[in-house]
C-alpha cells in the first residue's frame, strides 16, 4: 500500500490529467454505446466493417503536425462521416474495433496513449453528435439548407480534439499558454477544414453511391494525405537546414537547446535514463596557432564526421556546442553506458591518424570529456548542461584525454573546486604585487594556516571552502588603502590608522561587486573583531562573531606578529604564543587559542616550548 502511494504522488500534474480523461472518455463511450454492436445485424456489421476498414487505410497514412509527437490523419473524416450518416453508437462501435487492431499493430505505442487516443476520440464523437441533433441535424442524408449543423458539429469536434491535445502538451511542457494555444491552432486549422468538407463529400457519396462512393473518397483521402505528407516533410527539411551546423553537418546550439528540452521531459515523463557528454578538443588553440584557422577548422569538421558517424545508428543526438566544443544528447543512456561509449570513441579518436599530431602533447588527436546524468530533482536544463561542463573542467585538470562522470569522485571534485577558486582569488590579489607584496604573502601565509585548520576543526566541505578562501581574501581592501600609508615605516598617526581600518569596509564593497564572493564577506569585514567588544567596525562581542571568524582574528593577529612589518616589531614564534595567551579572553576566543597553539607546536620542529632563542619570523 505504501509503495503504490508512492508511485501515486510521483505522478505529475500531465498524468492525473490523463487519467481524468481517459475515465472521462470511458464512462461516455459506456453511456452512448452499451456495447451496441453485439445486438447488429449481418447488414450492419457489413457496414462496419467496412467503414473500419476505410477508417484503417486512413490512419496508416499519418502525417506530423507541430508541437513534435503530434501525428494526424483524416481518418476523422470517416468518423465525422458516420455521425452525420449512422449517428454516435455506431461510430463509438467503428472507434472501439479500429482502436483494438490499431493497439495490436502498433504494440510499441505505451498502452497509456492509446487508451488516450480512445478516450478523448469517445468525447469528441458524442459531443459532435449532441451538438449535430440540437441544431436539427438529420441522420441518413445530407441537407444542404441546414449547413449551420454540419459546421458547428465539426467545430465542437474540433475544439474538444485542439484542447485536450493542447492541455497536455501544456502541460507537459508549460510553455506560455497564449502562445502555445495560437500554435495549436494554427498548425491545425487547415486540416480541419479538410476534414469539414471530406466528411461531407463522403456523405454525398455514401447516400447516392453506397460502397463505389466511399472508394471515391478513400483515393481522394490517400491522395490528400500523400500531399500533406509532403508539404510537412518540406517544412522538416527547411527546419532542419536551420538547425544544421554548416561546418560539422552535425546540429547546432540552438537545435541542442530545443531537443534537450524535449528529451528532459520525454525522461521525466517515460522515467528513463538520459546522460549528456560534452567533449572539448585537447589543446586545440596549440593547433591554431601552428597551422592556421583553416586547417583548425578541418580537425573540427574531422571530429564533427567522427561523431556523426559514429552515432548514426543510436538515439544519441550530436550537436556542435560552440567552437571546437561538442555535445552527446542520449536518451536512453545512463551515466555507466554513456561514459563507455564516449570513452571508447576517444580511445578510436587516439588511433586515428591526422595531418600535424605531432604538436600535441600526446601526439595523437583527444579530447577531454564530462558526463552528466538528468535526475529528477534537477530543475533546470542549465543544470544539467553545467554539471557536464563542470566535469569537463575536471577532465581538463586531470590531464586531459580522459573522461569524467560528474559526481563519481567527489573528494577530488572538491579539491579542484577549491583550487580553481583559489586561483581566481589569487588572480585578483596579484595587484599586491606591485603595491604592497607583504600584504599578498600575508594572505597566502594565513591561507595555509586556515587550510590546516580546517582539517583540525572537522569542517564540512562548504565550511572548508568559505573558511579558506576567507583567509586567501581577508585584506582585499587593502588595495584602496594609499601606498604611503600602507607602506610607511614607523609609527602610523591617529588619521593613518583610521586609514587603515577602512580596509574592512572597502573590501566588502569590492567583495559585494563578484558574485563568488558574496558568501565570504563575514571573514573580510569581521576579522577585525574583538572577542571583548572592542574590534570593529561594528564592536561585536563574543558569539555574536561568527566561531570562523574567530578563528581568522587568531590566524591573522598571530602571522602579523611573528612577520615582520613596516610599522611594527616583529615577534619570535615563542613571543606570538604568549601574546595570543595573554590576549585570550580579551581579543581572541580563548577556546580557539589554545586550538591553534596545539597546532604551532605541533608543526614546530622542537615541539615544545624552549624557543626563546628563536629570533628569525616563522615562515609557512
Amino acid at each position: 500500500m505504501t509503495n503504490l502511494y508512492s508511485k501515486i504522488k510521483k505522478l505529475d500534474v500531465s498524468m492525473w490529467y490523463i487519467v481524468i480523461l481517459c475515465l472521462g472518455g470511458f464512462l461516455t463511450f459506456q453511456n452512448i454505446n452499451g456495447w451496441a454492436f453485439f445486438h447488429y445485424s449481418s447488414e450492419q456489421w457489413v457496414q462496419l466493417y467496412v467503414m473500419v476498414g476505410a477508417t484503417l487505410i486512413l490512419n496508416s497514412l499519418m502525417f506530423r503536425l507541430p508541437p513534435e509527437g503530434n501525428l494526424m490523419s483524416f481518418d476523422s473524416s470517416i468518423y465525422l462521416a458516420c455521425v452525420f450518416i449512422y449517428g454516435s453508437q455506431f461510430t463509438l462501435s467503428v472507434l472501439l474495433i479500429c482502436s483494438l487492431l490499431y493497439a495490436i499493430y502498433k504494440r510499441g505505442i505505451p498502452w497509456w496513449k492509446q487508451c488516450t487516443n480512445f478516450a478523448l476520440y469517445s468525447i469528441m464523437i458524442s459531443l459532435c453528435y449532441k451538438v449535430f441533433l440540437l441544431l436539427g441535424g438529420s441522420l441518413g442524408t445530407v441537407d444542404s439548407l441546414n449547413l449551420t449543423s454540419y459546421i458547428v458539429s465539426l467545430a465542437v469536434y474540433f475544439i474538444v480534439n485542439t484542447l485536450g491535445l493542447f492541455l497536455y502538451y501544456y502541460l507537459l511542457y508549460r510553455k506560455d499558454l497564449i502562445n502555445t494555444l495560437k500554435g495549436f491552432v494554427k498548425d491545425t486549422v487547415l486540416v480541419y477544414l479538410c476534414m469539414l468538407i471530406l466528411s461531407l463529400v463522403l456523405c454525398v457519396l455514401i447516400v447516392n453511391n453506397g460502397t463505389l462512393g466511399l472508394i471515391l473518397f478513400l483515393s481522394l483521402g490517400i491522395m490528400l494525405s500523400h500531399a500533406f505528407r509532403l508539404l510537412f516533410s518540406m517544412y522538416h527539411q527547411i527546419l532542419n537546414r536551420s538547425n544544421i551546423d554548416q561546418r560539422t553537418a552535425l546540429y547546432n546550439h540552438s537545435f541542442f537547446e530545443s531537443s534537450l528540452d524535449y528529451h528532459i521531459i520525454e525522461a521525466k515523463v517515460n522515467d528513463r535514463p538520459l546522460s549528456l557528454a560534452m567533449i572539448d578538443i585537447d589543446d586545440f588553440k596549440k593547433y591554431n596557432d601552428s597551422f592556421g584557422h583553416l586547417k583548425g577548422d578541418l580537425l573540427i569538421s574531422f571530429l564533427g564526421s567522427m561523431l556523426k558517424e559514429e552515432t548514426k545508428d543510436t538515439s544519441i543526438v550530436a550537436s556542435r556546442y560552440g567552437g571546437e566544443e561538442f555535445t552527446l544528447l542520449m536518451p536512453g543512456y545512463d551515466y555507466e553506458k554513456a561514459r563507455h561509449f564516449v570513452d571508447k570513441m576517444r580511445k578510436k579518436l587516439n588511433d586515428t591518424p591526422f595531418d600535424g599530431v605531432e604538436v600535441f602533447p600526446h601526439k595523437c588527436l583527444s579530447f577531454s570529456a564530462g558526463i552528466a546524468q538528468y535526475s529528477i530533482d534537477l530543475y533546470d536544463k542549465s543544470q544539467l548542461v553545467d554539471h557536464a561542463d563542470k566535469a569537463l573542467y575536471y577532465a581538463k585538470k586531470q590531464g586531459k584525454n580522459t573522461v569524467h562522470t560528474y559526481g563519481c569522485d567527489l573528494i577530488m571534485e572538491d579539491e579542484l573546486d577549491l583550487s580553481h577558486e583559489v586561483n581566481y582569488i589569487e588572480q585578483q590579489l596579484n595587484l599586491f604585487m606591485y603595491k604592497d607584496i607583504d600584504t599578498f604573502k600575508h594572505s597566502k601565509r594565513v591561507y595555509k594556516y586556515a587550510l590546516d585548520m580546517s582539517n583540525i576543526l572537522s569542517l564540512d566541505k562548504e565550511e572548508k571552502r568559505e573558511f579558506v578562501l576567507g583567509a586567501l581574501i581577508h585584506d582585499i581592501g587593502k588595495l584602496e588603502i594609499p601606498w604611503g600609508v600602507l607602506n610607511k615605516e614607523g609609527k602610523l598617526t591617529p588619521e593613518e590608522w583610521e586609514t587603515i581600518k577602512q580596509h574592512v569596509t572597502w573590501g566588502k564593497k569590492i567583495a559585494l561587486t563578484d558574485p563568488r564572493f558574496r558568501d565570504l564577506i563575514p571573514y573580510i569585514e569581521l576579522h577585525h573583531e574583538r572577542f571583548d567588544g572592542k574590534g570593529y567596525p561594528h564592536g561585536l562581542k563574543g558569539k555574536e562573531i561568527p566561531k570562523l571568524c574567530r578563528m581568522l582574528t587568531v590566524l591573522d593577529s598571530f602571522d602579523a606578529m611573528t612577520t615582520e612589518r613596516p610599522y611594527q616589531k616583529t615577534k619570535t614564534l615563542q613571543e606570538g604564543i604568549i601574546e595570543l595567551r595573554a590576549c585570550a579572553g580579551t581579543q581572541f576566543d580563548p577556546e580557539l587559542v589554545e586550538i591553534f597553539i596545539a597546532y604551532i607546536l605541533g608543526q614546530s620542529p622542537k615541539n615544545d616550548l624552549t624557543l626563546q632563542e628563536e629570533t628569525a619570523p616563522y615562515m609557512v
